[in-house]
């Protein structure tokens, strides 16, 4: 007899919390540029350690997987997050499954083909 897999719904964040979703992509006017410092309740740590630089890639990434893994309102989203730079770091970001899952159920043009190589 094989253990039973526990099923979980597609858009979880955390267990017993749904991932948070805007209703449009361009919902989405966050900084692209510069230094921005996320709240307390999504990072406890000092000030410093709060700053992310969205010049950086490595920081920009940290700093958007922490919005859609800790952001519980929608204003959040809006105010720490870019489209366009969403749109172009989506597929380097290290997400919960259910996180991924339900962005890219409200938005397709997120995911990747990965069938199809990218255009030279």
């Amino acid at each position: 007899m094989t253990p039973a897999t526990p099923l979980r719904p597609a858009g979880l964040a955390r267990p017993g919390r749904d991932a948070l979703v805007v209703a449009a992509l361009d919902e989405l006017h966050g900084p692209e540029t510069g230094v921005v410092e996320l709240p307390h309740r999504m990072v406890w740590q000092a000030a410093d350690q709060r700053r992310f630089d969205l010049d950086d890639p490595w920081s920009r990434g940290r700093a958007y997987e922490i919005v859609l893994r800790e952001a519980v309102r929608h204003d959040e989203l809006r105010a720490l997050l870019s489209a366009r730079l969403l749109r172009t770091i989506w597929d380097d970001l290290h997400l919960p499954r259910g996180v991924r899952r339900a962005w890219q159920a409200r938005f397709p043009q997120l995911t990747v083909d990965l069938a199809w190589p990218a255009a030279a």
